[in-house]
């Protein structure tokens, strides 16, 4: 079967003074050539038409809602509209845009929900923007969070993945300063990481046995509490418990022998205990085609692993290959699981 067959990906806009609109056509202009899934872009069509103009890209868009949009998405870019309200300058973001980025990402998740799109796909926002518009959430992943929760009444704990080519990596904590790490990398957070990913794993990329390497927080992994007591003192108790409870857990290992070639032949997703611990490695393996997943929602959500680049929005240099590798991750771990390959 192909992606055709299957209902559509839901491609938030982001921030439209961003590169989202950039890289959403030129990822459509590139559909055949990597056999994209169709995606029903959930934004404002006149962003969109400026932007064509601008990076001299010959488009057609067509409004739509999610059941006509896979017929559309061969010939036409399929827009669901979501008007700004003002005029949208590339690479000059501004609070009145806000709205309409916030709107996107509700329309979205509401897709999801009434089983209109397969998954969502969100291209990048700039928090400041949306705080400087009263956005009352850290970042992405919690507004979901709460969008899941307005839908079902359960809460959730979002986990983020970064999954590249040669690389799945998990931080424990992710934006904290570094001071703070060792006391957030608690017993608790590191089986509550570790039982959402192996379950995710297991029911959404299709891995039987996730095999999960868990990285120290010392160097060293501590040296036996010569470099501080947080490796054995929290995180191995920690992975004892998974271990018992038939999740394949080990380590803790030390951080700096855990990503050469063949130390990653060994497992299947690196459980790392702060941001930076998880993100060099995979940005270093992968710059240019690694996924941000976030795991333990209700529904599937990709997204690009960068930001809003406004330095180079409307340039023509914005490259879209992270967001192609968002799209088919998208469409590969939302598909029927007997279908997958």
């Amino acid at each position: 079967m192909s992606a055709a067959d299957f209902l559509p990906l839901a491609l938030s806009q982001g921030d439209p003074a961003g590169i989202g609109p950039d890289i959403a056509l030129a990822a459509w202009t590139r559909r055949a050539e990597f056999d994209l899934p169709p995606f029903l872009f959930i934004g404002d069509p006149a962003v969109l038409a400026v932007r064509a103009r601008q990076l001299d890209l010959e488009v057609p868009f067509r409004e739509t809602d999610a059941a006509s949009a896979a017929g559309v998405f061969e010939h036409a870019f399929p827009v669901l509209p979501v008007p700004i309200g003002v005029d949208v300058v590339a690479g000059e973001p501004h609070v009145a845009n806000a709205r309409g980025t916030i709107t996107a990402i509700q329309t979205a998740v509401d897709l999801c929900f009434d089983g209109k799109v397969r998954a969502m796909v969100t291209n990048p926002i700039a928090k400041s923007v949306l705080y400087e518009a009263g956005f009352g959430f850290p970042g992405h992943t919690e507004f979901l969070a709460d969008l899941a929760k307005r839908h079902t009444g359960q809460s959730y704990r979002p986990v983020m993945m970064l999954a590249g080519p040669k690389l799945r990596a998990v931080p424990v904590t992710i934006h904290i300063p570094l001071k703070d790490v060792p006391g957030a990398v608690t017993e608790a957070a590191i089986l509550e990481t570790c039982r959402i990913v192996a379950t995710d794993l297991k029911n959404r990329f299709g891995l039987a046995h996730p095999r999960l390497a868990v990285a120290g927080l010392n160097p060293h992994a501590g040296e036996g509490g010569a470099i501080g007591h947080e490796d054995e003192d929290t995180i191995h108790p920690a992975i004892m418990t998974l271990r018992r409870e038939g999740i394949d857990a080990f380590g803790p290992l030390p951080a700096d022998t855990m990503f050469h070639d063949d130390a990653r032949r060994r497992y299947d997703v690196a459980i790392c205990m702060y941001h930076d611990q998880a993100l060099i490695p995979v940005k270093a393996l992968g710059f240019d085609d690694s996924v941000n997943v976030t795991l333990g929602l209700p529904f599937v959500r990709t997204s690009p692993d960068h930001g809003t680049a406004f330095g180079i929005a409307g340039q023509g240099i914005a490259r879209e290959d992270s967001l192609i590798a968002a799209l088919k991750l998208a469409d590969e771990i939302s598909r029927p699981s007997e279908t997958k390959s």
